[in-house]
C-alpha cells in the first residue's frame, strides 16, 4: 500500500482510481520510472454540503488540454516556469443578445483547486511526451498561489474580471483548462436560468434536463440552476452532492405500463401512483386525452390532488382548459405544471396562463443558446509589469485588475468600473467592491458548500432585481448596465 508522500515508481501500471483515470491502452516504456508523491485518498468522507461522497474519484490531473503541459515543460526547461504571474478569466463580450450574464461555477472550482493532482496513471500517460523534470513537478503538484474574484452569483458583464489568478507561471498554467471548463459551463447554464427565473415571475421552476446532457454535466447544471433560483431539480446526484431540492413523480411510460386494449388503464395508473405517494403527488394527464385525463386525476385522487403535468400541446390553452375543468370538479388547490421544450420566451409568454411551476430540461442544460459564457482565461502581467494581446478581435487589457459597481441611491445600478488594482477610482455616487479574496496561498478563504450556495442564491435574486427594468429584457440589446474600464499607467520591466 502505498501511504501519502512516499516515492514509488510507475511504469505503466493499471489506474487505481475510477475517475479521472486517463486512456486504457496506453503503451508506456517499461524502463520508464517515474517518481511521484501519491496524495492520500479513496474512502467515504462527509462534503461541503453534508453529504456522503467517494473521495477516490478526485484529482483531476488529466482534465486538461495538452498544450498547457507541453508549455510547462518548456517554462520548466528554460527557467521561466517561476516567474510571477497573474492571469484573468474575463468575457470579451457577452453572448449574443444578453444584458447581462451571472456567475457560477466558483465552489465547484474551489473544489477542484485544492484536490488537483496527479496520480501515478496519470503520470505513466504523461511520460509519452514529457520529460523526467515536469513530471516530478506533477507528481508534486498543488497550487500554493493566491485567486481574487466574483463571488458566485454576482453579475458580471463584458471586461468584467471575474477570477484572477496569482501564483508562478507553472502553477498558474495548469489550471487553465480545468478552470474555463467550470466556469464556461456553469456560467452558461445560470446566466440562462436567471433569464428564466425573471420570465416566470414568482412561479417556481423546476430542472429537468438530465436526460439531455452528459450525464456529469448534468449534475453541475442542476446546481447552477438551482444557484440562479430554480425551486429545485429531478437529479439525485445534484441532491446528493450538493443539497438542491430534488423532485419528480411519474412519466408517461408508468401509465403506458397500465394500460390495456384502450385507454382504461390510465385511471389504474393514476390509483397506484396515489397509492404508494399520497394524493398530494402530481399526475401526467396528456399521455392520451388531456380532459380525460385531468378526470380520471381527480377521480383517483379526489379534490385534494397535488397537481396535474401537462407535458404537450398548446399549453396556454389546455392550461386555460385544465384549471376550468379542475374547479368545476372541486379541486381548486390543485396546481398545474407544464413542461416540454420550454425556454425563457415560451415561459414569459405563459404569464398570462394560470399556470403554477414550470418544469424545464432542453433549453436550460444547453444554454438556451449560448452553451458557453465566453470567458478566456489570459495572461496579463508578469513580474509586476502588465502584458496584453494585440491579436485581432482579440485584444486583451493588461495588468491586475479589480472592479466596482455604482448604483443610484434607490439601489438601481448605474455602472461598472474596471480599474487597477489598488488604485480604486474616487465615486461619490453609492457603490460596492466586487473583488473579493478566494485563495491565499492555496488555502481556500471564502466560504464553501451549502451556506455559500444559498448565499449565492441570495446574491444572484438580488443583482437581477438591482438591475435597471430595461435590463431584465429578455429581447436582443446592449449590456443592462455600461463597464467603464480605467487604463492603468505603463510601467517600465526594469
Amino acid at each position: 500500500m502505498v501511504t501519502q508522500g512516499e516515492a514509488v515508481s510507475s511504469t505503466g501500471s493499471a489506474c487505481r482510481w475510477p475517475v479521472p483515470c486517463g486512456f486504457t491502452g496506453v503503451d508506456v516504456a517499461a524502463d520508464v520510472a517515474i517518481p511521484l508523491r501519491i496524495p492520500s485518498r479513496g474512502g467515504v468522507e462527509s462534503s461541503r454540503y453534508g453529504w456522503q461522497v467517494d473521495t477516490s474519484a478526485r484529482c483531476g490531473g488529466l482534465l486538461t488540454d495538452k498544450y498547457e503541459l507541453t508549455m510547462l515543460a518548456a517554462a520548466l526547461r528554460d527557467g521561466t516556469a517561476s516567474r510571477r504571474t497573474s492571469f484573468e478569466l474575463f468575457a470579451r463580450r457577452l453572448p449574443e443578445g444578453r444584458r447581462y450574464g451571472v456567475v457560477a461555477g466558483t465552489d465547484r472550482f474551489l473544489a477542484a483547486l485544492t484536490a488537483l493532482c496527479f496520480d501515478d496513471a496519470a503520470l505513466s500517460l504523461l511520460a509519452e511526451f514529457l520529460d523526467p523534470e515536469t513530471l516530478r513537478y506533477l507528481g508534486d503538484f498543488r497550487f500554493r498561489g493566491d485567486v481574487d474574484g466574483y463571488a458566485e452569483g454576482e453579475l458580471y458583464f463584458a471586461g468584467s474580471p471575474v477570477l484572477s489568478v496569482h501564483g508562478s507561471f507553472a502553477e498558474c498554467i495548469v489550471l487553465e483548462t480545468l478552470l474555463l471548463s467550470i466556469f464556461n459551463h456553469d456560467t452558461a447554464i445560470a446566466s440562462a436560468a436567471a433569464r428564466m427565473v425573471s420570465a416566470a415571475g414568482d412561479r417556481p421552476l423546476i430542472e429537468m434536463g438530465s436526460r439531455r446532457t452528459h450525464e456529469q454535466a448534468a449534475v453541475a447544471a442542476a446546481r447552477a440552476a438551482y444557484l440562479a433560483g430554480f425551486a429545485g431539480t429531478s437529479n439525485l446526484e445534484a441532491h446528493r452532492s450538493f443539497g438542491v431540492p430534488v423532485l419528480g413523480t411519474s412519466a408517461h411510460a408508468f401509465t403506458l405500463l397500465h394500460t390495456g386494449a384502450d385507454d382504461a388503464g390510465e385511471l389504474a395508473a393514476f390509483r397506484s401512483q396515489v397509492a404508494a405517494q399520497g394524493v398530494d403527488t402530481t399526475l401526467l394527464v396528456d399521455t392520451y386525452d388531456v380532459t380525460t385525463g385531468v378526470a380520471r386525476a381527480v377521480e383517483a385522487a379526489g379534490p385534494r390532488l397535488g397537481a396535474v403535468r401537462i407535458d404537450s400541446g398548446e399549453l396556454a390553452v389546455l392550461a386555460h382548459q385544465v384549471r376550468d375543468q379542475l374547479d368545476r370538479l372541486g379541486a381548486t388547490a390543485t396546481k398545474i405544471v407544464v413542461s416540454g421544450d420550454l425556454d425563457e420566451f415560451a415561459i414569459a409568454a405563459l404569464r398570462a396562463a394560470p399556470v403554477d411551476s414550470y418544469g424545464v430540461g432542453t433549453a436550460l442544460v444547453t444554454g438556451s443558446g449560448a452553451p458557453a459564457a465566453g470567458f478566456v482565461y489570459k495572461l496579463v502581467e508578469v513580474d509586476g509589469v502588465p502584458v496584453h494581446k494585440r491579436s485581432t478581435d482579440k485584444t486583451s487589457a493588461g495588468g491586475r485588475k479589480q472592479a466596482l459597481r455604482v448604483s443610484r441611491s434607490s439601489g438601481t445600478l448605474v455602472e461598472e468600473v474596471v480599474y487597477p488594482a489598488g488604485r480604486p477610482p474616487e465615486v461619490n455616487e453609492p457603490n460596492r467592491l466586487l473583488t473579493v479574496p478566494l485563495v491565499r496561498g492555496g488555502e481556500v478563504v471564502t466560504g464553501t458548500g451549502a451556506t455559500a450556495l444559498a448565499a449565492a442564491r441570495d446574491r444572484v435574486a438580488s443583482g437581477l432585481h438591482s438591475l435597471p427594468w430595461e435590463g431584465l429584457k429578455l429581447a436582443h440589446g446592449e449590456p443592462a448596465i455600461p463597464t467603464r474600464v480605467i487604463a492603468g499607467e505603463p510601467r517600465s520591466s526594469a
